[in-house]
C-alpha cells in the first residue's frame, strides 16, 4: 500500500431539512452570495424558494448564475467568474449535481484570473486564489459535492478536461435525499451508473494488496445494485435515495482510493464521447464499461474480476477464473443494460461511427489496470458501437 495524506475538508450535513444549515455556512465566509444552478428544476421543486427565503431571512444578498450545462462549459465558467467579480461574491452556493458544482468550482478559481479560465483548467496556467463553494446536492452520481475534482467542456475545440485542486474541494455540503426525489428515471440510472465507475476505476488498479480498499469498493457496488433498482421503482423511497447519496459521495471523496494509485481509464475514454456529442456522463460510463471489461479480460487479471464476479454478485466459483470472471461481466451488462435501462450501444446514443477513430486517436492511456493505446481504445469503442 502506497503512502497517503487524509485530508476531505467538507462538513457534510446529510438528511432531512439540512437546508437550515445553510445561513450559518454561508455566513462563515461572508454574506455575498452566487447562487449556481443549472435549468430550472429547482425553481419547479421548491428548492430555490426555500433557498432564497432562508438568505433574505439572514441577510444574505445573492446574485445568479443560471442555465449551467450538463457538461458545463468554459464559456459558462468564464461568464461566472465576471458576475463574482463585478458583485464581489464571498462564497458560491452551486445548487444541482456534479455539472452544477463542477462549474461553481471553476468559478471559484476563475474570479481570480484575468484571463480565461480554460487556461487553468488545461494547465497552462495555475490559480492564485479560489472562492469557496458550498454544494447543496440534488443528484446522487459524480460525487463532486465531497471532492476536488472538476470536469470542464471546450466545444470549440471538443476537449472535456478535468481539474483537480485541493482548494477546489467544497467546503460544505448539504445533503438532503428528499431533493433528489424528482430526478428522473434516465438521470437516476446514469447517476447509479456513474456511481459504479467511479468506484470500480479504483477497484481494478495493479496495486494488489489493498485489502480493506477493496472490501470498501464491493460494499458500495453492491449498495448501488440493491437501491437503485428501488429507486427506479419508488422514487421518493428514503431509504434508497440516501444510500445512493452517501454512496455517491464515497466513491470519489478519496477514502476507497488512498494507498492504491488508481489511474482510471474508461473515464477518459467516456469525456471523449461527451466532449464531441454532449452525451449523458453516466450514460456513456455504462455503455463502454462491459466492453472495456472484455478488452483487459486475460490470464493476468482474471484472478481479479473473479474476485469482483464473485464478492459483488454473489457468483458462484466456475471451476476456473476465467469462466467466473466471464460471468461476473456479463452480471455487470445485464444490470446495466436490463435492470436500469441504460442504452447498450453508441449509435443508440447518437455517436457517428466516423468519429470513433478522430476519438480514439486523441487519447493515449498507458498507465491504466491494462495499458491502452488509440489502437485498443478504437477497438473498444468498436466493441461498443
Amino acid at each position: 500500500m502506497v503512502n497517503f495524506t487524509y485530508d476531505i475538508g467538507t462538513k457534510v450535513y446529510f438528511g432531512k431539512g439540512q437546508i437550515s444549515a445553510l445561513p450559518a455556512s454561508v455566513k462563515a465566509y461572508g454574506s455575498k452570495v452566487l447562487l449556481a444552478y443549472g435549468g430550472g428544476s429547482i425553481k419547479k421543486n421548491g428548492i430555490y424558494d426555500t433557498i432564497t427565503r432562508l438568505f433574505r431571512d439572514n441577510g444574505i444578498s445573492w446574485t445568479e448564475l443560471s442555465g449551467i450545462e450538463p457538461n458545463p462549459r468554459h464559456t459558462t465558467v468564464n461568464r461566472g467568474a465576471e458576475i463574482c467579480r463585478q458583485n464581489n461574491v464571498d462564497v458560491i452556493v452551486a445548487v444541482g449535481g456534479g455539472s452544477t458544482i463542477d462549474c461553481a468550482k471553476a468559478v471559484a478559481f476563475g474570479t481570480f484570473y484575468e484571463g480565461d479560465a480554460w487556461d487553468i483548467i488545461i494547465g497552462k496556467a495555475k490559480p492564485t486564489r479560489f472562492l469557496p463553494v458550498i454544494a447543496v446536492l440534488t443528484l446522487a452520481a459524480t460525487g463532486s459535492e465531497m471532492d476536488r475534482n472538476g470536469v470542464i467542456s471546450n466545444l470549440e475545440t471538443n476537449d472535456k478536461v478535468g481539474f483537480a485542486f485541493a482548494q477546489s474541494r467544497p467546503v460544505a455540503a448539504i445533503m438532503d435525499p428528499e431533493y433528489t426525489y424528482s430526478v428522473s428515471r434516465y438521470q437516476t440510472a446514469a447517476g447509479s451508473a456513474d456511481i459504479m465507475s467511479h468506484v470500480l476505476e479504483t477497484y481494478f488498479t495493479p496495486i494488489i494488496d489493498g485489502y480493506l480498499q477493496d472490501r470498501f469498493c464491493e460494499s458500495l457496488l453492491k449498495t448501488v445494485i440493491h437501491y437503485a433498482p428501488i429507486a427506479l421503482k419508488q422514487p421518493d423511497n428514503y431509504e434508497a435515495r440516501a444510500n445512493l447519496m452517501w454512496a455517491s459521495s464515497w466513491a470519489i471523496n478519496d477514502m476507497i482510493g488512498y494507498g492504491k494509485r488508481c489511474p482510471w481509464t474508461v473515464h477518459p475514454m467516456e469525456h471523449e464521447l461527451s466532449a464531441f456529442f454532449d452525451i449523458t456522463h453516466g450514460i456513456g460510463l455504462a455503455i463502454l464499461t462491459p466492453a472495456w471489461m472484455d478488452y483487459v479480460l486475460n490470464e493476468k487479471t482474471a484472478n481479479k474480476f473473479a474476485q469482483y464476479a464473485v464478492n459483488v454478485f454473489g457468483i458462484q466459483p466456475q471451476g476456473d477464473e476465467m469462466k467466473t470472471a466471464r460471468a461476473g461481466i456479463e452480471e455487470t451488462r445485464r444490470f446495466f443494460f436490463q435492470t436500469l435501462e441504460i442504452p447498450s450501444r453508441l449509435r443508440d446514443v447518437g455517436i457517428s461511427e466516423a468519429s470513433l477513430s478522430i476519438m480514439a486517436n486523441k487519447l493515449n492511456l498507458p498507465s491504466g489496470y491494462v495499458p491502452l493505446d488509440s489502437a485498443d481504445i478504437l477497438k473498444i469503442y468498436q466493441a461498443c458501437y
